[in-house]
């Protein structure tokens, strides 16, 4: 295991909950932190004992507050498009994951912290919850994907008007557009994620992945390209010794046991 400064790792029962550790920053993402989140991702894609994710915020104010003002102030041209791709990279590989990655948001998720939710699968706010895109306030744009996945969850308009008019929206909101799936009261947000989890990998792993990749590879592709997308997993996963087993046990009325191959 890795050892991570900015981040906490802790892993039961099949789930990781990956924390970021910057409280007294409001868990602002820096360059440090982006890197030791690709090492941490990297580090659950190669854990047997992991199957799914769910990333949160240390403390009870902020999921991630935003990137690190002070170092973004400091970055010319060529050193913005670096940084840009860096979390761009890391967002994408969480995007991808083919373990279920839910976002526990517990408080602020403006800026890098609101693309960081987007990029997870699922995502659940607390009532206190608060999200936003407000890089045209610093005279930038978003720039971990941003610009991509908010129109493609809630659509192009209410995407603009949150970009366009930097303002912040509440959990209720959220729920309201489709930003988040789901919204529970803050000292209920970890165990409904845990709920959620727990439910999802009760079922085939090897389906999950490639339902994942179908869906997110397929809204990037044309509808023939993504149909064909999908009719290939299909028959893939008819190849699998987890279709055998999910049909028979629906068949003999019994919970099927995975082996995730």
């Amino acid at each position: 295991m890795a050892e991570y400064t900015n981040l906490q790792l802790d892993v039961q029962d099949g789930i990781a909950i990956l924390s970021v550790n910057r409280p007294d920053k409001l868990n602002a993402l820096n360059e440090q932190t982006i890197r030791e989140l690709a090492d941490a991702v990297r580090e659950i894609g190669e854990r047997a004992d992991v199957g799914g994710v769910i990333v949160t915020g240390v403390g009870s104010k902020a999921f991630v507050a935003g990137a690190d003002i002070a170092e973004l102030a400091k970055m010319g041209p060529v050193d913005g498009v670096e940084v840009s791709r860096l979390g761009q990279r890391v967002f994408r590989a969480i995007e991808l994951s083919r373990k279920p990655v839910i976002a526990a948001v517990n408080g602020f998720a403006l800026g890098g912290g609101c693309e960081l939710a987007l990029a997870c699968h699922l995502r659940i706010a607390s009532e206190n919850a608060k999200f936003g895109l407000p890089e045209v306030k610093l005279g930038i744009i978003p720039g971990y994907g941003g610009t991509l996945r908010l129109p493609r969850i809630v659509g192009k308009g209410r995407a603009l008007e949150l970009m366009l008019t930097a303002e912040m929206i509440d959990a209720a909101e959220a729920y309201r557009i489709g930003l988040a799936n789901r919204v529970v009261p803050q000292a209920e947000l970890l165990d409904a994620a845990r709920g959620m989890m727990t439910g999802i990998l009760r079922n085939g792993p090897v389906a999950l992945g490639l339902a994942i990749e179908c869906t997110t590879r397929g809204m990037e592709m044309s509808v023939d390209d993504g149909l064909a997308l999908e009719s290939n997993l299909f028959g893939l996963l008819a190849a699998t010794e987890d279709m055998r087993e999910g049909m028979g046990a629906f068949l003999e009325k019994r919970k099927a046991n995975f082996q995730g191959r």
